[in-house]
């Protein structure tokens, strides 16, 4: 039987077309050098499309003065809500204000200041005896033991008066600066700072007029920002605006006069 003859086809040589692909894919198009940056007519780079959004200026006269006159439209007579009749209740009821409401103090003090009228009376006072006249403000320890030594030094230092100047009020035990400017300012109307309370602080922040992380370092941004003969006013304002509108957990931003120049992120609206 004839055999048929199987065909055998040339192998095609492909190295030499491979190779000339790759010096292709190899040189650079047009002469341009790879990742330089395109130009435009005359050799020029393109300039660029849009311009960097300018930061906001949280602290221009322009803002400050509408934070100022809100405050005013909203709390005209703003005063300290803590119920005293003279600087010494002032300082003993600001005490037993750190971590407690105003409500609840107001509740205490009456008959604490009843049955002891002066600082030698709360001088007198053995420690239990206090604790359990001031149980319900919470921290009462503490409380208790400030307030039997700012009376002892009241008496013994300055003849049982408090002192009208930040310095000395800062060398009576459980005072300091918030406490010092609310009796200095509310009992005694001297401008010697802003309040910063839990209040001043939360709104200084969320209104970007300030952004330290403790009150001391707020209150002296507020210095700066606020007019001295604004100072005891202003701190008074903050603290019910925040109590009223600008709430810790759920602040009423639709209600608010600031809400259209303030962007803090816990904004409900």
């Amino acid at each position: 039987m004839p055999t048929t003859a199987k065909s055998i086809k040339k192998p095609v040589d492909v190295a030499p077309a491979s190779r000339s692909m790759s010096r292709e894919r190899r040189a650079p198009a047009s002469g341009r050098r790879q990742g330089a940056r395109p130009t435009g007519a005359g050799g020029e780079a393109p300039a660029l499309r849009g311009k960097a959004k300018p930061k906001p200026d949280y602290t221009s006269p322009e803002r400050l003065q509408k934070v100022f006159s809100a405050l005013d439209q909203l709390f005209p007579q703003a005063q300290c809500a803590l119920r005293h009749e003279n600087a010494f209740q002032l300082l003993v009821a600001t005490i037993l204000s750190a971590q407690c409401t105003d409500e609840r103090v107001n509740k205490v003090t009456p008959g604490l200041f009843q049955k002891y009228p002066t600082p030698q009376d709360f001088a007198a006072l053995s420690q239990p005896a206090l604790e359990e006249e001031i149980r319900s403000t919470g921290f009462f320890r503490n409380k208790a033991r400030n307030i039997i030594g700012m009376a002892k030094k009241l008496v013994t230092d300055f003849g049982g008066q408090v002192p009208r100047t930040m310095e000395e009020m800062l060398t009576l035990p459980g005072v300091a600066r918030k406490t010092a400017n609310v009796v200095l300012g509310s009992a005694y109307g001297l401008a010697t700072g802003v309040v910063v309370d839990t209040h001043v602080f939360r709104i200084a922040r969320r209104l970007k007029l300030s952004n330290q992380e403790t009150p001391e370092k707020v209150e002296q941004d507020l210095l700066k920002l606020v007019p001295l003969e604004r100072w005891i006013l202003f701190g008074h304002q903050v603290i019910w605006f925040g109590r009223k509108v600008c709430q810790a957990r759920k602040p009423l931003c639709a209600d608010c006069p600031l809400e259209s120049i303030c962007d803090s992120r816990e904004k409900t609206v």
